[in-house]
């Protein structure tokens, strides 16, 4: 097997309550508040829409219990770039890390910020956008700079504030919201609405509202007692986004007609004013700027682990593996600062969106695929937590992620063509860092001769 170099151990360690926080805020973002508005124009059963959210909160739950098998056996920060490059090969692991390092974190951050900025208009109409954006990346990554005993007290701060405020919304709307005429109960429609296209569909879009739930496997090197304490948080984590997500879409359905909502973007906001009247914009954007503090926090904390780990094994860019004396990789969170930074000012980063998804799902869908050929190829290798279910969750999560690459294919070949391109450059980078490597250690060695 290829293993990578060494680890490096943080003087700190965070908590399970820490690592749980992470996962939660990573996976809710503004996803789960506008994917309703397209479910609906095409599935008008209570049931079958809450079933999708189900559906995809399982097979979210079953990637992460294969993930937490790796995390136990590879207990290293970095998530997909660790878990490829010791299961199939370092060059397969770097291109999974390249795109982590490079946008795979920076444009959903750059997308929250400006997200961010959109909702607190609602509060203060008249405040400018893009210094709003750049104004909470920027302060996000400052706390993130003082170290990890700060930045855990601050994730779980505002990871706990969004909860509340959910939940505060969840039950005001069903206690003042109106009741809407649909039914949460199954129906003989149901057979009809579950296996049509639409609800195939639609999953797709729900799958990426779950996404985050490896999220604790890219800072493992930091968790305390991570054989026991990573699969319990994904576990815990996960389940709960389940609820959320489950309770949040019953409260929107229960409270604003579907009409108003189909084909609409902006969800809270429309079910908000029928919670709370004239000030339900207030309130909702409210809500979501809160929320997306701890969003932006949890991915500032993880897209950096991967640059580092990416820094001790490659010379070229060991200056990402330093740290700052708190213990922050200080100049991987300054690189996908700067990252950040210029997408918001680009606005270019919904193209990136578009363009990595099927990178992305791709690596995934090889880092589960790994469970069963460790299982297959090295069987006596120790595993202190063996996936539950086992070939069953990944054979669950495996589906839906091919199902959602072809649906990718189809529907955006060109972007999913530039998603392959990019993979094709950083394995045409590894192979250029590899050569380089060996040029330098074999002059070294004609020196020392």
């Amino acid at each position: 097997m290829n293993i990578p170099g060494s680890i490096g151990t943080p003087v700190l360690k965070i908590s399970g309550l820490t690592a749980t926080a992470i996962i939660v805020a990573d996976m809710v973002g503004i996803g789960v508040f506008t994917s309703l508005g397209f479910q609906v124009k095409d599935i008008t059963s209570g049931f079958s829409l809450l079933l999708l959210w189900v559906i995809g909160g399982i097979a979210a739950m079953c990637g992460a219990i294969c993930y937490a098998e790796l995390a136990s056996m590879f207990p290293r920060s970095s998530g997909e770039y660790n878990f490829l490059s010791r299961t199939y090969h370092p060059a397969f692991g770097f291109v999974a890390g390249w795109l982590s390092a490079t946008v795979g974190f920076a444009a959903p951050i750059a997308l929250a910020a400006m997200a961010f900025s959109v909702y607190f208009k609602s509060i203060v109409p008249n405040a400018p956008p893009l210094l709003l954006g750049l104004a909470v990346v920027w302060l996000v990554a400052l706390m993130h700079l003082r170290g990890i005993r700060q930045v855990s007290a601050f994730q779980n701060a505002w990871t706990a504030i969004k909860l509340l405020l959910i939940l505060a919304f969840t039950v005001a709307g069903f206690v003042l919201g109106s009741r809407q005429p649909i039914s949460f109960a199954p129906s003989e429609i149901d057979i009809t609405f579950i296996a049509s296209a639409p609800f195939a569909i639609s999953l797709v879009f729900v799958m990426y509202s779950y996404t985050g739930w490896n999220a604790a496997t890219y800072i493992i090197g930091e968790i305390r007692d991570p054989n026991r304490t990573l699969p319990r948080a994904t576990f815990v984590g996960t389940a709960v986004v389940i609820l959320i997500y489950v309770g949040l879409n019953a409260v929107f359905l229960f409270t604003t007609p579907i009409e108003e909502m189909a084909g609409q973007l902006d969800i809270a906001t429309i079910a908000g004013n029928h919670v709370f009247g004239t000030i339900g914009g207030r309130v909702v954007g409210a809500l979501m700027c809160l929320g997306l503090v701890s969003s932006i926090s949890a991915m500032m904390w993880i897209g950096p682990r991967v640059s580092t780990t990416m820094g001790e094994d490659m010379p070229l860019l060991r200056f990402l593996s330093r740290k700052s004396g708190n213990g922050a990789p200080a100049n991987a969170i300054i690189l996908q600062l700067v990252v950040s930074s210029l997408l918001l000012l680009t606005e270019s980063f919904e193209m990136v969106l578009d363009f990595i998804q099927f990178s992305l799902t791709f690596c995934a869908f090889f880092t589960v695929l790994g469970v069963s050929k460790l299982r297959i190829t090295h069987p006596k290798l120790p595993r202190p937590y063996r996936a539950w279910g086992y070939p069953v969750t990944p054979l669950v999560c495996l589906a839906v992620m091919l199902f959602m690459m072809y649906y990718l294919v189809v529907t955006r070949p060109v972007q999913s063509l530039a998603g392959f391109a990019m993979m094709v450059a950083g394995l045409a980078i590894y192979g250029a860092s590899a050569l380089l490597s060996r040029v330098t250690s074999s002059r070294t060695s004609q020196t020392a001769a």
